[in-house]
């Protein structure tokens, strides 16, 4: 049996063309950007499951994937002094639900406590604890180390242009 397609349904050249030339989708700098960042992500927290900085019992959980690159966003948002739970989902881009999970985690894990914020008696701060402070040094040595990596692969020059490049597109964003 013969297909045949409706008087004006014939495929088109630049249809044809367009997808053939699609590698476009794989390649443009927002999925670039996406690739590197879970690139370096994954890197930190391989460099992190091996840190002699890192607390054991946090670098084991890291060797065994139980602390992801969601986690992370924590370790970078969580403000010294303490944030609520709705300005550190909004610092990562995520929802409270999704950020208060994180929460629980690192809570559970003796990263963080959860204290009476003294500006509002209803709302609760998250802070690091000692233990979770320790984890952050550790994560400070391990994105050093990241960075390194990547001016290794890419050459200082090309590492400082993107950088600088990344700092003033990304503005006040970050």
């Amino acid at each position: 049996m013969t297909h045949t397609l409706p008087a004006g349904d014939e495929p088109r050249a630049d249809l044809h063309e367009a997808v053939l030339q699609d590698r476009w989708r794989e390649t443009h700098l927002g999925r670039l950007l996406g690739h590197a960042v879970r690139r370096f992500d994954a890197r930190v927290l391989v460099l992190m499951a091996a840190s002699a900085e890192a607390p054991l019992a946090l670098s084991n959980l890291a060797l065994r994937d139980k602390v992801g690159a969601a986690h992370i966003h924590i370790t970078r948002h969580l403000a010294l002094q303490g944030s609520r739970l709705t300005e550190l989902a909004q610092a990562a881009g995520m929802s409270k639900q999704a950020m208060a999970d994180l929460v629980d985690q690192c809570e559970a894990w003796g990263l963080v406590v959860r204290e009476p914020d003294p500006r509002d008696a209803r709302a609760r701060l998250i802070r690091f604890t000692p233990l979770g402070l320790d984890w952050l040094r550790a994560f400070r040595l391990a994105v050093a180390q990241a960075e390194a990596e990547f001016r290794d692969a890419v050459g200082d020059e090309v590492a400082t242009v993107v950088a600088i490049g990344l700092e003033a597109y990304a503005g006040d964003a970050g």
